[in-house]
């Protein structure tokens, strides 16, 4: 007769536990996977089936029992870990949707918005055009696979142990927080300039012709120019996407080498 201990079985629920955490962390905080519009039940799922899947890869485990108050932190700092993770990708379409907001403003567009679900709020609709857009991007690219395969390595550089992690991530996630609205400006600089010179065109216009009514004709050239060049710059929106893809898995990457300095 086969007979397991309870130190054997914590043991084997440890194994799983720690990095089940950080990966449905990760699932549903993550761009997509998160989103509000898939199932609670699919998230844990998945997450349960990558946990399968990366868990026996894993170097071994402090043998520390999940209940413990030692447990529990370990437990808190996987938490942290997963959504740090989960909250640098989502940033990239936060930039996109922001150069949205900015562009719609531009054009005459931001009391145009609709309810959009991903964030259960009132988005302008040229952010959710854009956000559409580089979900689709982002799915085109595997964007999607390559942050799965980021966080199998991040169990590397930042392995499951009881240490304390060091805080020089949250000055890496920090900065690229403060880099999102560099990136959010290049998107939308295409429309804010070409807006620009149009509006400085009505103002000439208007001082030259002072019986000109221009609000009557500044509404629709300044809508259709912005049109215009939206349709003009998607062609250039998918390598600069590319690119903030990137430079995010190399921040997430980082923060989770950061974050391993304090480990044994």
């Amino acid at each position: 007769m086969i007979s397991v201990t309870s130190a054997q079985l914590s043991a084997w629920l440890a194994l799983f536990i720690f990095p089940f955490v950080r990966i449905l962390a990760l699932v549903a905080s993550a761009p997509i996977l998160g989103n509000r519009q898939v199932l609670v039940r699919v998230k844990i799922g998945l997450a349960l089936l990558l946990t399968l899947v990366i868990a026996p890869t894993l170097s071994p485990q402090p043998g520390v029992e999940p209940a413990s108050a030692l447990g529990l932190f370990i437990l808190l700092q996987q938490l942290l870990a997963g959504l740090a993770m989960g909250f640098t990708m989502r940033l990239i379409f936060t930039a996109v949707e922001m150069s949205g907001d900015l562009a719609g403003m531009q054009m005459g567009l931001g009391f145009a918005s609709f309810f959009d679900p991903m964030n259960a709020s009132f988005t302008p609709v040229v952010a959710q055009f854009l956000g559409i857009i580089a979900a689709l991007a982002f799915l085109g690219m595997d964007g999607h696979l390559y942050m799965l395969a980021a966080l199998a390595d991040s169990f590397k550089t930042f392995p499951i142990s009881s240490a304390v992690p060091s805080a020089i991530a949250l000055h890496t996630l920090a900065a690229w927080g403060g880099g999102i609205f560099t990136y959010a400006l290049q998107l939308s600089m295409p429309i804010i300039g070409a807006l620009l010179i149009t509006n400085l065109a009505l103002g000439i216009l208007t001082r030259s012709a002072p019986q000109l009514n221009i609000f009557a004709i500044g509404f629709p050239i300044t809508l259709s120019v912005g049109f215009a060049v939206l349709m003009l710059s998607l062609s250039y929106l998918g390598p600069l996407l590319e690119h903030i893809t990137n430079a995010g898995l190399d921040t997430m990457l980082r923060a989770m080498q950061q974050l391993g300095k304090a480990s044994p």
